[in-house]
């Protein structure tokens, strides 16, 4: 495999807004996201927008096409437009998860799952995490590495 471009990480997610202005906003309150790129199209919809988490984390956040606007790309749908519905979660690895939680909660997601340690043997790894949800309705998954598997 090639080396991806300078700045991007192998795989990108993106995800779907109603309202990703503000969106934007809250997953740098909450998470510890950081703006590097956001682009706004007709009456300050965010038709693009990269988020970076750490060194080598990005996410892209855009708003809800509506179908007269962009009829191409009207299978994007938020989760709040779908009753809650989501095909994919996302998952971080971050430093200090309980902290982290702390912050979370503080902003205002919703923790479905408390932190927790989940040991997969000692042949493979143990973790700490939890879950939440954020105001748009996508999960998210949180996790500190506790140990390592042996070699």
């Amino acid at each position: 495999m090639r080396k991806t471009p300078p700045g991007w990480p192998r795989i990108s997610p993106s995800i779907v807004c109603q309202q990703a202005a503000t969106h934007i906003d809250w997953l740098c309150q909450a998470f510890g996201f950081e703006v590097r790129l956001k682009i706004e199209g007709d009456g300050g919809a965010i038709v693009h927008s990269e988020l970076t988490f750490g060194d080598d984390g990005l996410v892209m956040v855009s708003e809800e096409a509506a179908r007269s606007a962009r009829p191409e790309a009207t299978h994007r749908q938020a989760p709040r437009s779908v009753g809650g519905a989501n095909t994919q979660a996302l998952m971080v690895y971050v430093d200090d998860v309980d902290a982290h939680c702390a912050r979370a909660r503080g902003a205002g997601a919703v923790i479905v799952k408390e932190p927790e340690n989940t040991d997969y043997g000692e042949d493979y790894w143990e973790d700490r995490g939890y879950e939440c949800v954020d105001p748009e309705g996508h999960h998210w998954w949180f996790y500190q590495r506790i140990r390592s598997p042996r070699s």
